[in-house]
């Protein structure tokens, strides 16, 4: 075999690669943040907002994981306030896994939501509250 035919097997070689890669590549799924993002970038202010009148409370809300429940504590302040909002669990491996759920609390109580066991690893739990027209935002990593 001369040196033209092992010339010829390189290139051959590195387009089959390509297209190898090429191929791999086409079959990734690339799942957004957001569905419409571009409707949820136009309301980031209202976001940016309600986070910063959660950090100006007397303290954050706290977050426990136990058992597969998730349990949030919401500031004293709020003891005597109804709260309604949304809990988003948001998986960033997969967005067939997010889990969204709305709740209304009255009072001191205790925010109880049951982790779907299904996916185990890092979340995000985003909350966004309102309390007399006034609406708050937290988010913090957990680990289920």
């Amino acid at each position: 075999m001369n040196w033209g035919y092992k010339i010829l097997f390189a290139y051959l070689l590195f387009v089959a690669g390509i297209l190898f890669l090429a191929f791999k590549a086409s079959q990734v799924r690339f799942d957004l943040v957001e569905k419409d993002y571009y409707e949820a970038e136009l309301k980031y202010q209202d976001r940016i907002d309600a986070a910063g009148r959660t950090a100006a409370l007397s303290q954050q809300p706290i977050v426990k994981v136990q058992d597969g429940s998730i349990m949030v504590q919401f500031p004293p302040e709020m003891a005597t306030q109804q709260l309604t909002g949304e809990a988003h669990l948001y998986y960033p491996a997969d967005a067939n896994k997010d889990w969204r759920k709305r709740f209304q609390l009255q009072g001191n109580e205790l925010l109880q939501l049951q982790a779907p066991g299904s996916h185990k690893g890092l979340h995000k739990l985003k909350l966004n509250w309102e309390v007399n027209g006034q609406s708050y935002y937290f988010e913090e990593a957990i680990y289920l």
